[in-house]
């Protein structure tokens, strides 16, 4: 369960903020979205293969 803190006289927009972080810190949402259909071992260690040859791409670019 997610607590916020909230001072005397602090903003109700200030709260929504420091909620909605603490709420992208846990991660349910990119949770429940993965969750959401199923995916094969074998594609998912594709797509991991996909993701790090891009990023080893773009750092040989920035060298």
């Amino acid at each position: 369960m997610i607590i916020v803190q909230i001072k005397e006289g602090e903003n109700i927009e200030r709260a929504l903020k420091k909620f909605k972080r603490k709420f992208e810190k846990t991660g349910t949402v990119r949770e429940l979205r993965t969750r959401k259909t199923f995916e094969k071992k074998s594609v998912k260690r594709r797509d991991e293969i996909k993701r790090a040859i891009y990023r080893q791409h773009m750092q040989l670019l920035e060298e």
